[in-house]
């Protein structure tokens, strides 16, 4: 039971940065939304978008592999020949990108501003040199310097946003003849979104400092050669994950049948929905932080399967939790997205719930891969991932010219649906793990029949405190009923006096 209490801490320290940063980072979207209406919205969405893809190109699954290798091999040397790899090859990519990058910014029809692609390729450069420095911090269990710096990264990025795009533009608004306003250039726009981001990025991998000053620029060819070789798969699925993710973005840009601009508004709005299911992305996200290096730690113990079967639970529970925290409010959550001076962010409420679940789904996939990884089966995983993202393709190649971006909803829930239960049947032929699926999927659709009936709810009293005392009702008894049927493991999580005596 320790291993279970050892992975909640970690969970907790590594996800902590990750979630209360990504949080206040989120608290942007209101702003930016009222600064910038759709259709700069959706530009920023996919230049962003752009970034998550060549962040798998630039990292090529180096993180993993270092968790992988440093279990057997010593990890000074390890760390040494990833940075070093990494090092040169983020050189090369930036360099051999930024020369086509006025017809890279005409292709993305921004092609008045090709410096915003050059801002995206430095933060991707300087976020791509501080991948291993992190992940050092995680395997030695430094959790606080890894949250601080991560929340320290969020905080200098909003803070410059801020200082940007509300306090110099306010001056320079005002025709105030001082520093702040010459700060401010129009014709910069978005673009201050980018620069904001960059000197975070800066900052954060100048803060890293004392584990840079550990790195010695060293080669070992047959380790990096070894190294590739385990990651070159988890390239495939990093790639199929952001298509996954992101490729929405641009297909709505392409498929919509309206003008350009209507197009552009749709994947504004779109992506601004696609922010309410933050809290199952965070929770995710601070998941894998701490379960990916505890995950193969717990690998070379008799009991591994059980405690994976065993953190499968808890990971779906927490899930129902979101869903349920994020479905029952929505009509709070909405005001997140800037509604009162855009309120043509509403139009994209409906696609919530859809992306929620298939979150869930992916959640539970990316706990199911944990065989993969440690039966070094990573090709078999390009290929369920290669499956998800034809999915995801043809799916939305359907359905964006017929129901818009419901389409990109519907073909997220699909495709991440598909990889978990193409993951399970695999994982249990080649790594059998004692999941118990039919408890699991129970809770999953008493969450589903739960957010339905408050849907009733609302639907036939409108008013707001019935609604959302309703919705209160509901969490407390979903959460009573986990821990009649749970009890038991609860107490062994929590043991009693006597046992701590």
């Amino acid at each position: 039971m320790s291993s279970i209490k050892k992975l909640a801490s970690q969970t907790f320290w590594y996800g902590f940065s990750n979630i209360f940063g990504r949080f206040l980072n989120y608290l942007l979207t209101p702003l930016l939304t009222t600064l910038f209406g759709p259709e700069k919205y959706g530009d920023i969405s996919i230049l962003f978008a752009s970034a998550a893809f060549l962040q798998i190109v630039y990292t090529y699954g180096m993180e993993t592999s270092y968790f992988r290798f440093s279990n057997h091999t010593p990890e000074k040397l390890v760390y040494n020949t990833g940075l070093t790899t990494l090092t040169i090859t983020s050189v090369v990519l930036t360099a051999l990108l930024i020369i086509p990058v006025q017809s890279i910014a005409n292709y993305m029809a921004i092609g008045s501003h090709p410096e915003y692609i050059k801002y995206v390729l430095l933060i991707v450069a300087l976020d791509t040199m501080a991948v291993l420095p992190f992940s050092k911090l995680r395997y030695e269990g430094r959790p606080r310097k890894f949250a601080f710096l991560k929340v320290l990264n969020i905080l200098v990025n909003i803070a410059f946003v801020l200082f940007f795009l509300v306090w110099c533009k306010g001056q320079h608004e005002k025709g105030a003849e001082n520093v702040w306003s010459l700060l401010y250039n129009p014709a910069i726009d978005i673009g201050y979104v980018f620069i904001a981001q960059l000197i975070a990025s800066a900052v954060t991998l100048l803060l890293l400092w004392k584990e840079l000053s550990s790195f010695s620029f060293s080669f070992d060819k047959k380790l990096v050669r070894e190294m590739l070789i385990y990651s070159a798969p988890l390239v495939i699925v990093g790639f199929g994950g952001m298509i996954n993710e992101t490729i929405d973005r641009f297909m709505i840009t392409a498929l919509h049948t309206g003008t350009p601009d209507q197009a552009r508004a749709a994947n504004g709005i779109y992506s601004a929905n696609t922010k309410l299911a933050i809290v199952i992305t965070l929770f995710i996200s601070a998941f894998r932080m701490g379960a990916e290096p505890f995950f193969f730690k717990q690998s070379t113990e008799g009991q591994a399967p059980k405690t994976y079967a065993r953190v499968m639970k808890f990971f779906v529970l927490t899930c129902c939790l979101c869903f349920l925290s994020v479905m029952l409010f929505l009509d709070i959550w909405k005001y997140f997205m800037g509604v009162k001076k855009h309120p043509e962010y509403l139009e994209g409420l409906k696609v919530v719930p859809w992306l929620m679940m298939g979150k869930i789904f992916l959640g539970v996939y990316y706990n199911l891969s944990i065989w993969y990884k440690l039966t070094n089966k990573n090709l078999m995983a390009a290929y369920v991932t290669i499956a998800g993202a034809a999915i995801t393709i043809v799916l939305n190649w359907l359905l964006i010219p017929r129901i818009g971006y419901m389409g990109c909803a519907i073909a997220s829930f699909v495709c991440y649906g598909f990889m978990m239960v193409i993951s399970y049947k695999l994982g249990q032929k080649h790594y059998p793990v004692p999941y118990a699926w039919k408890k699991l999927t129970a809770y999953v659709v008493i969450c589903v029949l739960l957010y339905l009936l408050h849907s009733l709810v609302r639907t036939y009293s409108p008013n707001i405190w019935i609604t959302h005392a309703f919705g209160v009702i509901e969490i407390i008894a979903f959460l009573v009923f986990v821990y009649k049927v749970e009890q038991k493991e609860f107490a062994r999580l929590i043991p009693s006096r006597a046992q701590k005596g």
